[in-house]
């Protein structure tokens, strides 16, 4: 079994910058891929962010130059760099986790006001 814990969501103005981060534990022994998704009230749940067991990094269009995926060498940590926050980044931020079936995080609120 997986838990996902997820920390750094909060509220910024626009044009502001946040800080996800994303720490895996339980039965893991290996670097799994990794990343996060987000869903804003009404819409579905969309893909922000992967990153491979190796790290390499994909990313939306609508975040791709302002937000960075990265991790850390060494375990299964995530990180979510997000500038250049716009209003319609507001949303419910889920990390994953893909060891054997999708693990999924409970979710971390972003609120970009104006």
């Amino acid at each position: 079994q997986v838990q996902l814990v997820e920390s750094g969501g909060g509220l910024v103005q626009a044009g502001g910058s946040l800080r996800l981060s994303c720490a895996a534990s339980g039965r893991i022994f290996s670097i799994r891929p990794m990343g996060w998704y987000r869903q804003a009230p009404g819409k579905q749940r969309e893909l922000v962010a992967g990153i491979t067991s190796g790290g390499s990094p994909n990313y939306a269009d609508s975040v791709r130059g302002r937000f960075t995926i990265s991790r850390e060498s060494a375990g299964n940590t995530v990180y979510l760099q997000m500038n250049s926050l716009k209003p319609e980044d507001t949303a419910v931020y889920y990390c994953y986790c893909d060891h054997g079936p999708r693990n999924w995080g409970p979710g971390t609120q972003v609120t970009v006001s104006l």
